[in-house]
This record gives C-alpha cells, sequence and structure tokens, in this order.
C-alpha cells in the first residue's frame, strides 16, 4: 500500500501539488465571500456558440449536417460532428456523471439543461421550428449554387422549398443548410455568425463588397476583396481615426496598427504577410500597410518617405502585365522595417526572392516585360535618348513579341518621372541612374541582334547592323569582341584553344542568357543601393514590422518552372500559416491541460514533403538530373514518374507533363524547360566579355560571378558552367531562411481575394471566391477562433500586468490566485476564459475591458501624480524664488551700499574742488581789496596835501567801511552769485536755441520768397511776351485803318465815323484778348493804359476821325512805353534781390491797376462803338460789317 500510494505521489507533478496545496490553504484561511484561488474550468462551456443558434448543424437527416459530402467548405474533415448545444450539454453531463468534481458542478450555470433527445427525433423538432417561424435557409441548386428559401413541408427525405424567386422547389433534406437572420447580414466579423457554413460565407462576403465595404474578419484573419476601382476609404483622415481608435472595423490600417502596437507593447518582432493569387491586390496591400506604418512612424518625410519611395523602383523593375494582372509582382520581396524605442522608423532592409529572368528574353500573348523598359521608352528625354540610342517600344524583338505595348488607363511616361523621383529621394547619383538606364537599353538592342545560318550544319554568324553597334557600345566593347562571344565558343584542350562556331540556338540561347544576367545582376544591383539608403546601422533597436509580399497561386494552361516554384513558396507560406493558426494552438491547448475538442485541417505537409523530401523529391531528383550533360526534359519528366508515382499528392501525365495536388488544387506542369532553368547557365565567353567591357556595372556583375564561381564546386567543364546551386535549390534555401525568420515574430495574416477574373468591380463570381476561401481554410480558422482562446497570457504576466486592478488586497500573493480573482473581480464569465497549467486562456474581447480599465486607470495614476508633481514643482518653484529675492536683496544692498560709498568719495573730491574755488576766490578778493586800500591811500595823501579836499574826504572816510561792508557781503553771497550766474547762463542758452530755430525759420521763409520770387519773374516774363504780340496785332490792325481811311473817297465826316468804328471792335476785341490772358501777366497793362487814353479822347469833339485815330494811336503808344517802361523797371530793379513783402505788394499793385484800366478801357470802347454805329449809314454799314468780320477772323 505504502509503496502504491508513493508510486501514485510520484506521478502527480510539481504544479498540481502546489495548486492542491494552493486550494486546501484558501479554503481553510480564506473567507467564504471571497473567490477561491482556483475556480473550475467548464471545459465544454468555453466551447459553447452563442444561445441564440436555434437550429443545430445536425439539421439534416443523416444528422451529419453536410459533413459527408463532397467539396464541402471546411467541414469534410471537421471531427467535431456538431455545434449544436444540446449535444455539448449532454457530453458535459456525461463527463461530470463519469467524473463528478464538486467544484466545478457548483460553477455550472442554471441554464444548463438536460441532454436533448436522440437525434431523429431533435431534426424533426427543428424542421417544425423552422416551418413554424418561417426562418429563412441555403437550398442547393441543380447548378451547385445556393439559393435562400423557406421550408413549406417535409415528406420522408424531400423538403418542399420556396425559394426568395417565387419558385417552390423539392429538394432533398441533406441540401439544406441553415441561414442567418437578417440582422447578421453584413457582419464584421465571420465569428459572429450564428450558422458557419459555405452559403452565409459567401453572402456575408457579397453584401459587403455590394457596398464597397472590401474588408471582412475571419477570427485573426483579414480578408480583402480586390475591389478594380478607387474606394474611399484611405488617406490621412482614415489613418487619424485608426490612430485615435476613432474606428475599429475591419481594415489593413487596423491590421497593421495591432502589429505596431504589440511590438511597441510586447516588444516582440511583427510580421504582416500578406497572400493569395495573382491579381488579387496583394502588392497595392502591402504598400497601404506601408503608408500607415510611415504615418505611425513619424509622417512622409526623411527615412519614412525613402521606405515609400522604394515601392515605385521595385515595382519598376520587378512587375508585369501578366494575363491575369496588369501589375503583377514577379518577385517575392520582405520588407523589414525596424523602429526605434520611441516608436519611429529609423531604417529599413528588402529581401527579394527569385525574379522571374525569363520575363526579359520570352513573352505570352498579350504580356508584357518589365515596366521599366516601357516606361525607359516612352519617358525619357531626347537627350537621354540620344545618348542611348533608344527608339519606341515597338521597335525591340523583346518588346514587341507579344503585340502589347500600352495597359489600359497607365501613363507610363509619367510612371518613368514619378521613378525619376524615386531614384533622387534614395540619393542615387545622376551617374548611377544614367548607368542603370544605360544597361537596360543594351539589353534591348541585344534582342534585336540577328543571326545569319551559313552552312548546312545550321551554324551561324552575326549580322553586323545597328543592333550590334548600339549594343557594344552601350555595353562598353567592341563590335567584333561581342559578335565572336555570341556566334563561337571557345574550349580548352590541353594547351590549345579550340574555337567552335554556334549553331542557331545556342547563339539564341548564348544571347538571352547574356540578356538575363545582365539585367538579374542589375535588380540585385537596385536592391542593395536601395538597402544602402535605408540602412539602420548603429540605430538598430530589435524592433521590426516585416511584410511579405510574394507571388501568389498561379495555374496557368502551360505551366512551366516558374510556376513550380512559385506554387512551392505558396505551399510553405500554407504550412507557416496552418502551423501558427492550427498545429500550435492546438497543441498548446493539449499541453496546457486545456479542455479541447482537436478541430482538424486540411495539412499540406505530405505535399511539401514531395518537394523538399531526400533523395526522391522533386527538388533532388531535378537537381539530380541537371548535373547529367545529355539530360533532357523528357528524361526528366520519366524519371519523376518512376521514383514518385507512389506519392498521394504526385500524379504523372503523357509525354513531358505530370501534376501535383497542392492545397489550392491540382496543377499540371510540363518540364519543357525545367533543367535549363534550373542550371541557369552562361557560357564562359559570354564572361569573360563582361569582364573585358568598360562599363563600370558590367565589370561589377562580373567580378560577382567569378567570387561565386571560385566558392563552387563545378560539376562539369565545357560550354556550360555550372554554379555551387542550382535555382531549385538556391529558392528552397532562401525559402527556409525566409520561414525561420517569420517564425521568430508574431505572424498577422491577410488573404486576398480576387472576386472575378475579368478585373472589373461589382462583379463577385461566387466558384471563385469559394475555392480561394477553400485554400485559405477560412472556415476552420473561424471555427478555431470562435471556440478557441486566441489571447493566453501566462500567470505571472497576468498578474504583474492586471494585479494592481485588484480594489482590495489579495492575501495570496502567488500569480494564480491574483490572475483569478482579478477576472472575478470584473465578472467575467467561466466560459470566456479557462485556466491552464502555465497559462491564462481568454477569448476574443474579454482582454479588451481589462485593457480599458488598466488603462483608465494609470490615466487615473498619471493624472495623480501630474498633480502631485505638479504641487512639487509649485513649491520648490516657491521656496527657490523665495530664496532668489532673499538673495537679490543682499546684492541689491549691496550694490547700493558700494555706489553710495563711490559717490561720497566723488562728492569729497567735488567739495575740494570747489574748496580751491574759493581760495582762489578769496585771493582775487583780497588783490581787489588791496588795490582799492592802496587807492583810498593815496586819496588820503591827496587830502592831505589839499585841505580844500576835506569834505570829499571825510566822505570818502565814510564810504571805506561800506566798501569793505560790500567786499564781504560779495565774499558771503559768492555762492548764491554762482547760481544766479548759471541760471542767467541757462537762459541765454535757451534764448540762443530759440533764436536759432527763429533764424531757420526766417531762412526757410527767405528760401520760399526766393522761390516765388522767381516764379513772378517767370510770369512777367511771359506776360510781356504776351502783351507785345498784342501790341503788335492791333499795331498792325490800326495800320489797315489808315490806310482804308485814306482811300475813302467819301465824305470826309462820314468815312471818319466808318473806319473809327472798326478801330473800336478792334480795340474791343484786344481787350477781350487781354481779359482771357491771366492777370499777373505784364502784358496785360498795355491796353489798360491805352484804355485810359481812349476814353479820354472819346470825350473830347473829334473833327474828324483822321485827327481821333491819330490821337487814339499817339495816345497808345504814350501808354504802351509808359507800362512797358514802369514793368522793365520792376524787373531790373528785382532781379537778384531776394523776395520780401514789397515785392509782392507792388505785384498786387500793379495787377490791380490793370483790372481798373481794363474795366474803364472796355467801357469806353462800348461808348465809341454805339456812337459810330449812329452815324453811320445803311451801305455803309453793310461795307464796314464786311470790313469788319475779314479784320476780326484776320485777329483770330
Amino acid at each position: 500500500m505504502m509503496l502504491s500510494a508513493s508510486m501514485s505521489s510520484l506521478t502527480r507533478s510539481s504544479l498540481e501539488e502546489m495548486l492542491e496545496s494552493l486550494r486546501r490553504r484558501d479554503e481553510e484561511e480564506r473567507p467564504k465571500d471571497l473567490p477561491p484561488a482556483l475556480p473550475a474550468r467548464p471545459p465544454s462551456r468555453a466551447r459553447l456558440p452563442p444561445a441564440r443558434r436555434s437550429l443545430p448543424n445536425n439539421f439534416k437527416v443523416d444528422g451529419e449536417m453536410g459533413h459527408r459530402r463532397k467539396g464541402s467548405f471546411g467541414n469534410k474533415k471537421i471531427k467535431m460532428d456538431v455545434e449544436s448545444p444540446y449535444v455539448v450539454l449532454s457530453e458535459e453531463k456525461v463527463r461530470e456523471q463519469s467524473a463528478p468534481d464538486p467544484v466545478s458542478t457548483s460553477n455550472v450555470s442554471s441554464t444548463d439543461c438536460e441532454a436533448p433527445p436522440p437525434s431523429g427525433e431533435l431534426e424533426d423538432d427543428n424542421v417544425a421550428y423552422f416551418i413554424r417561424k418561417k426562418l429563412h435557409v441555403w437550398c442547393r441548386q441543380p447548378r451547385g449554387k445556393w439559393e435562400l428559401g423557406t421550408i413549406q413541408s417535409t415528406s420522408g427525405e424531400e423538403a418542399t422549398v420556396s425559394l426568395s424567386n417565387g419558385n417552390v422547389m423539392k429538394v432533398a433534406r441533406s441540401e439544406l443548410l441553415p441561414a442567418n437572420p437578417d440582422i447578421l447580414e453584413g457582419v464584421e466579423d465571420l465569428i459572429q455568425l450564428s450558422y458557419l457554413n459555405e452559403p452565409s460565407v459567401l453572402h456575408n462576403l457579397r453584401f459587403r463588397y455590394s457596398q464597397d465595404m472590401i474588408y471582412s474578419k475571419a477570427g485573426p484573419i483579414l480578408i480583402a476583396l480586390n475591389p478594380f476601382k478607387d474606394v474611399q476609404i484611405y488617406g490621412n483622415d482614415y489613418i487619424s481615426a485608426y490612430r485615435q481608435k476613432l474606428m475599429d472595423s475591419p481594415h489593413v490600417y487596423a491590421m497593421a496598427d495591432a502589429a505596431y502596437n504589440e511590438m511597441m507593447r510586447d516588444e516582440v518582432n511583427q510580421s504582416i504577410i500578406i497572400s493569395g493569387e495573382s491579381g488579387s491586390g496583394k502588392t497595392e496591400t502591402a504598400k497601404i500597410a506601408m503608408q500607415y506604418l510611415a504615418a505611425l512612424g513619424g509622417g512622409c518625410s526623411g527615412i519614412e518617405n525613402e521606405v515609400l519611395q522604394t515601392n515605385f523602383i521595385l515595382e519598376a523593375f520587378g512587375n508585369a502585365k501578366t494575363s491575369r494582372n496588369d501589375n503583377s509582382s514577379r518577385f517575392g520581396k520582405l520588407i523589414e522595417i525596424h523602429f526605434s524605442t520611441m516608436g519611429k522608423i529609423c531604417g529599413a532592409k528588402i529581401q527579394t526572392f527569385l525574379l522571374e529572368k525569363s520575363r526579359v528574353v520570352q513573352l505570352a500573348l498579350g504580356e508584357r516585360s518589365y515596366h521599366i523598359f516601357y516606361q525607359l521608352c516612352a519617358g525619357s528625354s531626347s537627350d537621354l535618348k540620344e545618348r542611348l540610342n533608344l527608339r519606341v517600344a515597338s521597335e525591340y524583338k523583346y518588346l514587341n513579341q507579344s503585340d502589347c505595348m500600352t495597359i489600359d488607363g497607365v501613363d507610363d511616361a509619367k510612371k518613368f518621372h514619378r521613378l525619376m523621383k524615386a531614384l533622387d529621394v534614395i540619393r542615387m547619383c545622376k551617374e548611377d541612374q544614367e548607368l542603370v538606364f544605360k544597361m537596360l537599353a543594351a539589353i534591348l538592342w541585344l534582342g534585336n541582334i540577328s543571326f545569319e545560318v551559313t552552312d548546312n550544319e545550321n551554324h551561324i554568324e552575326v549580322v553586323n547592323d545597328e543592333a550590334v553597334t548600339n549594343a557594344a557600345l552601350l555595353m562598353g566593347c567592341s563590335s567584333q569582341e561581342l559578335m565572336a562571344a555570341l556566334s563561337t565558343h571557345k574550349i580548352q584542350a590541353g594547351k590549345d584553344t579550340i574555337t567552335k562556331t554556334l549553331t542557331l540556338r545556342q547563339a539564341i540561347d548564348a544571347r538571352d542568357a547574356l540578356a538575363k544576367f545582365i539585367y538579374a545582376s542589375l535588380f540585385d544591383w537596385l536592391v542593395v543601393q536601395v538597402n544602402k539608403s535605408l540602412e539602420v546601422g548603429k540605430r538598430r533597436t530589435g524592433r521590426s514590422i516585416s511584410i511579405l509580399d510574394i507571388y501568389g497561386f498561379e495555374s496557368f494552361q502551360n505551366n512551366s518552372f516558374e510556376q513550380f516554384c512559385i506554387n512551392y513558396a505558396n505551399e510553405r507560406l500554407q504550412q507557416h500559416f496552418n502551423r501558427h493558426l492550427f498545429k500550435l494552438e492546438q497543441e498548446d491547448y493539449e499541453l496546457d491541460g486545456i479542455d479541447w475538442t482537436k478541430v482538424d485541417f486540411e495539412d499540406n505537409q505530405k505535399c511539401l514533403d514531395l518537394f523538399e523530401k531526400k533523395p526522391l523529391g522533386l527538388f533532388s531528383l531535378l537537381d539530380e538530373e541537371s548535373n547529367f550533360p545529355r539530360a533532357s526534359d523528357l528524361t526528366l519528366a520519366n524519371k519523376l514518374k518512376q521514383h514518385l508515382h507512389t506519392n498521394p499528392c504526385f500524379k504523372g501525365e503523357r509525354g513531358r507533363a505530370f501534376s501535383v495536388c497542392h492545397y489550392a488544387g491540382e496543377v499540371l506542369y510540363d518540364t519543357t524547360g525545367f533543367l535549363e532553368k534550373n542550371r541557369d547557365p552562361l557560357p564562359s565567353d559570354s564572361i569573360q566579355l563582361l569582364s573585358s567591357c568598360s562599363c563600370e556595372l558590367l565589370q561589377l556583375f562580373s567580378k560577382m560571378l567569378n567570387q561565386s564561381q571560385k566558392q563552387s564546386n563545378s560539376l562539369h567543364g565545357g560550354a556550360l558552367d555550372s554554379q555551387k546551386q542550382s535555382v531549385g535549390t538556391k529558392f528552397k534555401g532562401q525559402l527556409f531562411k525566409l520561414m525561420h525568420q517569420l517564425e521568430s515574430t508574431t505572424p498577422h495574416f491577410i488573404r486576398c481575394i480576387k472576386p472575378n477574373t475579368k478585373q472589373l468591380p461589382r462583379i463577385y463570381d461566387e466558384d471563385l471566391v469559394l475555392q480561394q476561401l477553400k485554400c485559405c481554410g477560412v472556415l476552420e480558422v473561424v471555427r478555431i477562433s470562435r471556440a478557441g482562446y486566441p489571447t493566453r497570457m501566462t500567470h505571472q504576466e497576468f498578474s504583474r500586468r492586471y494585479g494592481f486592478l485588484l480594489s482590495e488586497a489579495n492575501t495570496s500573493q502567488d500569480p494564480l490566485s491574483i490572475s483569478v480573482a482579478v477576472l472575478q473581480q470584473f465578472n467575467i464569465p467561466p466560459e470566456m476564459y479557462q485556466v491552464g497549467f502555465t497559462k491564462l486562456y481568454l477569448r476574443t474581447g474579454q482582454i479588451g475591458a481589462l485593457e480599458d480599465r488598466r488603462k483608465q486607470l494609470l490615466q487615473g495614476i498619471l493624472g495623480v501624480q501630474k498633480s502631485f508633481r505638479s504641487y512639487q514643482a509649485c513649491r520648490h518653484y516657491h521656496e527657490l524664488k523665495k530664496g532668489v529675492t532673499t538673495l537679490q536683496s543682499f546684492v541689491r544692498g549691496e550694490i547700493a551700499r558700494r555706489e553710495y560709498g563711490v559717490m561720497v568719495k566723488s562728492s569729497m573730491t567735488i567739495s575740494s574742488e570747489n574748496i580751491e574755488e574759493i581760495k582762489a576766490v578769496i585771493i582775487l578778493q583780497s588783490v581787489i581789496r588791496g588795490w582799492l586800500v592802496r587807492k583810498h591811500a593815496s586819496g588820503l595823501n591827496k587830502f592831505k596835501k589839499y585841505p580844500e579836499n576835506a569834505k570829499p574826504r571825510r566822505k570818502s572816510r565814510v564810504k571805506m567801511p561800506e566798501v569793505k561792508d560790500v567786499s564781504s557781503e560779495r565774499v558771503q553771497n559768492l555762492p548764491s552769485a554762482l547760481a544766479e550766474l548759471q541760471r542767467r547762463v541757462v537762459k541765454a542758452e535757451a534764448t540762443i536755441e530759440q533764436k536759432e530755430e527763429e533764424n531757420a525759420e526766417l531762412k526757410e521763409q527767405l528760401k520760399q520768397f526766393e522761390s516765388r520770387w522767381i516764379e513772378y519773374e517767370k510770369r512777367m516774363k511771359s506776360m510781356e511776351e504776351m502783351w507785345q504780340k498784342q501790341m503788335a496785332s492791333l499795331q498792325m490792325s490800326l495800320a489797315a485803318a489808315r490806310k482804308s481811311l485814306a482811300s475813302e473817297n467819301a465824305s470826309a465826316q462820314l468815312a471818319r465815323r466808318d473806319v473809327a468804328s472798326p478801330l473800336g471792335y478792334e480795340s474791343e476785341d484786344a481787350t477781350s484778348m487781354g481779359s482771357r490772358t491771366p492777370p499777373r501777366t505784364p502784358g496785360a497793362s498795355t491796353p489798360l493804359k491805352y484804355s485810359s487814353s481812349l476814353s479820354e479822347a472819346a470825350g473830347r469833339d473829334a473833327n474828324g476821325t483822321l485827327t481821333s485815330v491819330s490821337n487814339l494811336m499817339k495816345e497808345f503808344e504814350q501808354r504802351r512805353q509808359t507800362f512797358d517802361d514802369d514793368a522793365r523797371a520792376l524787373v531790373e530793379v528785382k532781379t537778384g534781390q531776394s523776395a520780401n513783402t514789397n515785392s509782392v505788394e507792388e505785384l498786387r499793385k500793379l495787377k490791380h491797376m490793370f483790372e481798373g484800366w481794363k474795366k474803364e478801357y472796355k467801357a469806353r470802347l462800348r461808348e465809341t462803338k454805339t456812337r459810330l454805329h449812329k452815324l453811320g449809314n445803311s451801305e455803309m454799314d453793310k461795307s464796314r460789317r464786311t470790313w469788319w468780320g475779314k479784320l476780326s477772323s484776320r485777329a483770330l
């Protein structure tokens, strides 16, 4: 007995003993109202679906609900026969009865019910329930599609269903599946679906796709349907919304944000694995994820912008148009973005895998080569085209063999300019850029080199045309060297060298091999240059997010070596997917003691073994056959069929073909070209040609190849040199390295789905989508996610992270007790978590409440700490301010005392100077007094000599004391006198300043008067000139009048009156002219003086007209001469003198005189005119008017 007990105790683990001891101790010591340290873990309840599922999955008559149906989506390999809560609960009851546990039974919810009746009766009840409630079901059509309908009635194994289009049809009950209620239409996560089956998933994705909601969740997977159009769900606004957690709908931004947050929180590297078929949108999805990470890492400047610009470079050189995708990635890439401790991007590294080199020289109909060739031909400048001898793309054989030069909606010229900017951003110099373009142009001209057959044995020679010349010029070699390398092959036989002419096929292969090698080497060199610009260096922190964008699964009508490698890579990625979402998760549940019903899934390990197994795997057999010089593609196909016919994933076909059953379906491969592409040979003559070229890049490529060959073990020599590893083996090694790198990260999966093959928006092909979903294993993932526990943490991590949330101190400080206490305090239902041996497992969404509460509490703690620190800082500031104020007071006192001491010393110096001045004044006074005394003494002596001066003597005697008194008073009043003198000096200085200001004002006025006087002089001169002209016109008028009067034969009295009249008019006209001139014109005074003489003449009794006219002329001349003399005298006297008030007054008087003369002269002219009209008769009046009109027009 003792032995058996000891053996039983040994079988128990130390953890179980610890848990048992903790349970016993807590039951004894802890009060009954506290939660137990280790509550019961109802394993089956943890797998319960939501209670709203009224129709179980065993809806069918046979009870398996389509699990037997071949090709069903995600159900055919599920060992869980049902998802019904009734069946699960019945199993719980059976287990509880077989192994009763008082603790666990006490925690079972009161809602648990008894086991349901047998499956047949339950099915009938559920069918009746669906008929009664008129619930929707999915009905499979004869063509395989699913239609929505309602069950009308049942009869045996058949059911009558009314479809949504109004048709009624009878179907087998095995072809019916329950549909989800309308409230669940278009849910974001497929986990939320009540019934998880093919039609429900397809319908949910179709509904969201029709609403432009292209992203959906399937547990941890993000499903992205390619919209084939621009969808307005990207940009800075959406980035900010996801960064601030304002949006939580499925999105690439949300996936990238989750990866970033986990990296910063857990300090574990992350990876975003993007997979899908060709044309499903993987490349665009990768760019969107990089844009979000760049925004999180500090915006689009600096290294972040460089990381984004690499997409344009890699797309131009690594993407091409295929029959299924206009921008297909023909290589795989892993972009590893490194972050600093502050979460900012500090660098990146790019790894590439298996570039499709054959696309450079061979194209299928309707496809294009790499974008860069077309962009270079369309967007390069005229100078660059001239330097590279470029033509249009249609003139190059490597490009025009597919009859596809452009892509709809794509401008190759704009793409080229964008590429140039990207090359500038990564700091590639212009010389290197031109070298790259030179190599591209050389490849295009190599393709135009043609050969001519010279004999019956198909030997050739190179046609020496412009293609050879241009290619040799761009490569930096002579045309003869290039022609020799492409048409001959040198064989070393001992010490002799044998030159052999190549056949047409060999020459074409040599030319194409050279072009492929140059392009592949150029691509690798570009990646190296990009990595140098993005190098992390010493800033490496170990935190990174890797984005994998690799070619999708491909299955064409003719699948060659490239599709063989691409599909193998997808198999390896699918295994990584299965490992993390199925294998590791379920193994973790089993190892940690979690009660879990295992979910089976499509494991592709057998297919991977077919590729990788040694020595009878596809790659091993391919390498083995590649080493035989005489091996052919047919011998390879036969060898594969011979050794692999027993493998269930391999199927031999006729001829050179064989089939492989991949996870995504069966693919037929043609071994034509397998050996040549796997060897990837480059003739030794081409290698020597490259090493002799003057182009720096070609020399570098040759050195790299020589280094690789030195490290290789050549399996055979001759015409073809074999590198150390074949292409397939090298690619497998790269893939293994990639998988090892991804294994050290936390993966995030994005499955891109192509909704149709036409690449058109709003077209949803259910069969195509279903095929891709099956390849992903979406239903299995959703089942595990819904039944599993995606959040898992060790007890130590959980207690350390959330233990401080407990409202009361926990007596037991062990991590397990703290973790359970936290869960119970936040009322997390027992079915939403399970406690393992080492970890705590939580369902989806449960950790969010704890994180929110933790964040809220931490924010509160930070607020308290902030307030306390603020209080401390304020108190310290006030103390410091008080101390500084005290210190400043002492310093100011010391400064004041020093300044006072300096002031006292200076005042003493000033007082000493004043004393010296006083002494000097006293000496001066003493001298003056001495002089006065001596003067007084001399007066006394005179008074003694002359007694008559006694009286004045007495006066002087009386005055002497006064003088002494005055002197003494002057000595006493000397300071006040000095002050008075100082005041007078100040007053005098102020007066001087005032006088100087007045003097300045007077000078300014003088300048103004001088300028005015100059202006007046100018005006007077102009008026004088005008008056002289008017006088001349008047003289001419008078002379004409005199002549007309002399010639008159009429009576003297009448004739003289007639002659006087026009003179009056002319004078009046002259007056009018004078009045229209400016009054300040000097010449205006002449007609005024003349008007006065005319008025005097008019007052007299003219005895004759001639005598009157003569008198008027004389008077006019006198007045004119007088005014001219006065004006000239005024100008001459004032010239050179400064303008003053008198000159202005004289000019003003002259103006008034002119105005008075003008009025008087005008009045007298009118009187003369009236008088002359009275004396004239009608005939003379007519002639006079005619003459006057002529004279007036002449005057005008």
